[in-house]
């Protein structure tokens, strides 16, 4: 009777590891177990991380409340992730957020590919290219951050080995919204109000420009531009102006821009960034 409840326990606790093994466990307490992120302690074969493909989404209020706030700053959920395109620091997260749970409540597994991002949509898809390698993957938008230095995206740790920066921790990337199949041309969160955004001007060619700030103080100007050279492959300029009585204001634009889309589009992307409230003007 004991050697078959002995055997009967040893084939539990060998069920019990297996589970563990395969998928991470929903952790129902509040604070995080592990006080500095790390990669996980066994090996990973790239070749075994499932590639992302895009698929039709929907989308509910979990994760897309907008505005919201975090460590005293507001930040604002996109409309739509149509034509996001942005360049920065990516960085990845890893086996202290293994297990809880995302923004938008499934839980984070750090041998999946995913990613989250402090604007988009959830759930949306990215295209992510590693500036200094050029190697490129498709990744699942599920979660909110980072929310600390200038980085605007964290991917999963698998999502990094596959991009060949994990043991770097960080990365110039560029990113890329992927449409997926039968959305709708535009996305609007199901329980959220749209974003309201300045009433754009007409196009005229190539002579139409975006005005996102105007500054007594260079510095300021030149602070803001290097922002908003990270975020479009357009030109960013500063057009110094003297208003008289010995005063320069220093305009920060973009352009020329000749598509409404276009100005569209980043206009958006410079609100929820929290830069401003850019304006259309023509020269």
């Amino acid at each position: 009777m004991r050697t078959v409840l002995k055997t009967g326990l040893i084939t539990g606790l060998l069920a019990l590891l297996a589970a563990c093994a395969s998928s991470p466990p929903a952790q129902t307490g509040s604070r995080y177990t592990i006080a500095q992120d790390r990669a996980p302690s066994r090996t990973i074969n790239i070749a075994d991380i499932p590639e992302v493909v895009p698929e039709p989404v929907v989308r509910t209020q979990a994760g897309n409340r907008s505005p919201y706030s975090v460590l005293g700053k507001t930040y604002y959920v996109m409309a739509t992730e149509e034509g996001y395109n942005e360049r920065g620091v990516a960085s990845w997260y890893g086996e202290k957020f293994h297990g809880h749970r995302t923004s938008n409540g499934e839980v984070f597994d750090m041998f999946q590919v995913s990613a989250a991002h402090k604007s988009l949509p959830i759930p949306s898809f990215l295209r992510v290219t590693n500036l200094d390698n050029n190697r490129s993957i498709v990744v699942r938008v599920n979660d909110r951050g980072p929310f600390h230095g200038d980085r605007v995206i964290d991917l999963s740790y698998a999502a990094a080995l596959k991009l060949g920066f994990a043991e770097r921790g960080t990365a110039r990337v560029q990113l890329e919204a992927l449409m997926p199949p039968r959305h709708r041309d535009e996305v609007r969160l199901a329980s959220a109000p749209p974003i309201e955004l300045p009433a754009p001007g007409s196009v005229q060619g190539e002579s139409s420009y975006l005005q996102v700030g105007a500054f007594a103080d260079r510095r300021a100007a030149e602070e803001l531009s290097g922002q908003l050279r990270r975020m479009t492959t357009f030109p960013v300029f500063i057009a110094s102006v003297d208003t008289g009585q010995n005063r320069v204001m220093h305009r920060v634009r973009v352009g020329p821009i000749d598509n409404e889309g276009e100005l569209r589009r980043i206009r958006e992307s410079v609100v929820a960034a929290n830069l401003g409230s850019p304006y259309t003007v023509q020269d």
